[in-house]
């Protein structure tokens, strides 16, 4: 069978979030996609992402696997790609099964889901990790800590399969850990995934940074280098406050893609887009985690307004016509995210006055879908900063950023949130 039959569609498992960036794509390269939905309600957090009408086909999955694989095979598919994270381990099976020739390593898909086995991989290929235990048993972390002398000291409890920064926890000084390990063990994530163990690590301390990449039989093109910002609120550490694209000559680049290529190599990522998120810490780069599949929230469009390339653009190029790739990037002008920030509970009264963020100069998009009469709580994680909005800014020079920056925070400071109100 030749690698690209006529016809041969691309099928998409859960295409949300940026993985439903890929039908437009594919389809104004003449290739038809398949969507494979695996939730039988569509989580809220993606439901606006979904486009069924984008796909020449809707799948839906319902368990039984071998017909699912059945009726792929019959349509002789080119690349089986997760859209989203929770589409990540159905993609790799159905991969391994239905066009093998261009799957991810079976014996190591554990390693780019589940963030403790990822770690145990990427130690066991030499290369330094975080120092983590995943358990069910709050005794046996309390051993593990005083046998590592971490007792004390600041610790991060988070779901080792979560997404979206969903229930990361910073522990100062350790205090309290036993009690938010307790409080999400076996309760379910925002994914409907029950957290049967809790992750526990030393906290790491430097810059965090997340190498995007467009992988093909093991070759790692990096598509971009992005620099986050995260903040502290109301108890939860990882709040995105932004998020900006790194010039590919900034020296700290090379040993982060170096480290990069390491791990994604050390858990048998192939094929395909990922993120890799990597604190650069005072001893170097360390993993934070890997996400298999595209980077979320619409960031392969702004990363088009960054470099004029992304992700999905060099999978469909490779996919459609197996032509070379970039093995990296140059930024045509610099970007960044500003996300939006709730630091308190209430009823939204003057929504309108954010209207303004879209006048400053260097404004490219923006999404700010609260309104008037909206309920919102303080932001925890990034589906709660997504829900308040984001802006996004491009411009040549990186001090109009910055002052576009401030300007942003200063109108968003000026939204009023009644905390005893009901919502409309």
């Amino acid at each position: 069978m030749s690698p690209n039959p006529s016809g041969s569609p691309a099928v998409i498992v859960d295409p949300f979030s940026s993985g439903g960036l890929y039908a437009p794509a594919f389809r104004t390269a003449g290739v038809p996609t398949v969507a494979v939905v695996s939730y039988p309600e569509i989580p809220p957090a993606y439901a606006g992402s979904f486009r069924p009408e984008d796909y020449d086909t809707v799948l839906g999955w319902n368990g039984d696997e071998a017909a699912l694989v059945e009726r792929l095979r019959a349509l002789r598919p080119r690349c089986v790609l997760p859209g989203a994270e929770i589409g990540v381990e159905l993609a790799d099976r159905l991969a391994a099964r239905v066009v093998p020739e261009v799957a991810n390593v079976p014996g190591l898909a554990a390693a780019r889901r589940h963030k403790y086995a990822m770690a145990q991989a990427v130690s066991a290929a030499g290369l330094p990790v975080i120092r983590q235990l995943c358990s069910d048993d709050p005794d046996e972390v309390a051993a593990w800590l005083g046998k590592e002398g971490l007792t004390g000291r600041d610790l991060v409890v988070k779901p080792p399969k979560s997404a979206s920064t969903d229930g990361v926890t910073r522990i100062p000084g350790g205090h309290g850990w036993r009690r938010e390990f307790e409080a999400q063990l076996g309760q379910l994530n925002q994914w409907a995934i029950r957290n049967d163990q809790m992750l526990v690590q030393e906290y790491a301390t430097g810059t965090e940074y997340v190498v995007d990449v467009f992988s093909h039989a093991g070759n790692h093109t990096v598509t971009d280098v992005c620099r986050y910002r995260k903040i502290d609120n109301g108890g939860r550490m990882a709040v995105y406050e932004s998020m900006d694209w790194v010039p590919e000559d900034r020296p700290e680049v090379l040993e982060l893609v170096r480290y990069t290529r390491g791990v994604l190599d050390a858990v048998g990522f192939r094929w395909g887009a990922a993120h890799v998120e990597v604190m650069m810490t005072a001893d170097g780069p360390r993993l934070i985690e890997v996400n298999a599949r595209p980077h979320g929230g619409g960031h392969p469009r702004f990363c088009r307004a960054a470099t004029g390339d992304s992700q999905v653009d060099r999978a469909v190029t490779y996919f459609t016509s197996r032509d070379p790739v970039p093995s990296g990037y140059a930024l045509r002008r610099r970007v960044r995210v500003v996300f939006l920030i709730s630091r308190a509970s209430g009823v939204v009264r003057n929504a309108e006055v954010l209207d303004a963020m879209t006048e400053v100069k260097s404004h490219h998009v923006s999404a700010v879908p609260v309104r008037n009469g909206d309920r919102i709580a303080p932001t925890k994680d990034l589906l709660g900063t997504l829900s308040l909005g984001f802006v996004v800014l491009a411009h040549e020079d990186p001090a109009q950023l910055d002052a576009d920056h401030a300007e942003i925070r200063r109108i968003e400071s000026l939204l009023t949130v009644d905390p005893g109100a009901a919502a409309a």
